[in-house]
């Protein structure tokens, strides 16, 4: 059920592009400013970003299955990369646009109605923006949380080109307009950057972030304390919304099966409380055998199998 109130949030995004794109390009079209034409494009990267959003919230809701065991989750990536990569592009193209009418001065034209438009536009962008973050952090997902980022960019941009158009209108600079999308198009392009590197640490199964670790180490040295036992090869990773926590426990050998899967069980559950949306996995090992300690790394030397 989790991607129902996603997607419904990705169809906002779509919407408010849609609105956004035909009011920026009217106030490009009537003023002839290149920043009002950088802002409308940027407006269309959103819409593309937001469609692309929207499948993949589909396809990342979809439940584990014989192929995809761990879920679907890291489409999300696909989703944040993608749109991290239009950004780049839309600023690209906006710097190069903007170079050209430095170069080639032109006075804009009806100033005021294209600043009322543009404002608008922003104002929705805004709120938009606000609903998918909230959205994006309550439901830990990285492709709401791009896409908010990327109409808060939107709103900046909009708001520095209201303020350069505002100022060629009032002072008649005209060369005010392309150094105010030259400045937009750099800002984008490192918003564009950030989203980019996030989705591919994502895409390389980055760690959780240190918060999520400390709660969790939390909960082994709380047990550690208590049982007298011990911990090692812990490890986390971070699909999307899913995390996934390992970790091997070391227990007295003495101790039955029944009573290490109780204990497991257990420190299983205080995790998932710990760090919400948690898969956790647990390996039980005996304090006292010598084997319990060669297992610490990623890989593990084939053993005899005859001990």
């Amino acid at each position: 059920m989790r991607g129902e109130p996603l997607t419904r949030y990705a169809w906002l995004s779509v919407v408010a592009a849609l609105g956004t794109i035909l009011t920026k390009v009217v106030a490009a079209l009537i003023t002839g400013s290149v920043g009002l034409f950088s802002d409308a494009v940027e407006s269309a990267v959103n819409l593309i970003g937001a469609l692309m959003a929207l499948a993949m919230l589909a396809v990342a809701a979809r439940p584990a299955d014989e192929d995809h065991t761990y879920g679907h989750s890291k489409a999300e990536y696909f989703s944040s990369g993608l749109e991290g990569g239009l950004i780049l592009l839309a600023g690209f193209g906006i710097v190069v646009a903007a170079g050209h009418r430095l170069v080639r001065l032109q006075a804009l034209e009806a100033v005021g109605e294209g600043l009322a438009l543009a404002g608008a536009a922003a104002l929705i962008n805004l709120w938009v923006a606000w609903v998918l973050l909230r959205a994006g952090r309550r439901f830990h997902s990285i492709t709401l949380e791009a896409n908010a980022h990327h109409l808060l960019t939107d709103v900046w941009t909009s708001v520095g080109v209201i303020l350069g158009v505002g100022l060629v209108g009032w002072t008649g600079w005209s060369w005010l307009d392309p150094v105010v999308a030259l400045a937009v198009g750099a800002n984008i392009l490192h918003t564009g950057y950030g989203i980019v590197r996030r989705s591919v640490m994502g895409l390389m199964d980055s760690a959780l972030a240190e918060a999520d670790v400390a709660a969790v180490r939390a909960v082994l040295d709380r047990y550690k304390t208590e049982e007298a036992i011990d911990y090692h090869a812990l490890r986390t990773r971070q699909a999307g919304a899913r995390k996934f926590v390992s970790v091997h426990v070391l227990v007295p050998g003495q101790w039955t099966v029944h009573q290490g899967h109780a204990l497991l069980e257990r420190i299983e559950s205080d995790i998932r409380r710990a760090v919400p949306e948690s898969t956790v996995f647990t390996h039980l090992e005996a304090l006292d055998d010598p084997r319990s300690w060669e297992d610490q790394e990623l890989d593990r030397r084939p053993t005899n199998p005859q001990g």
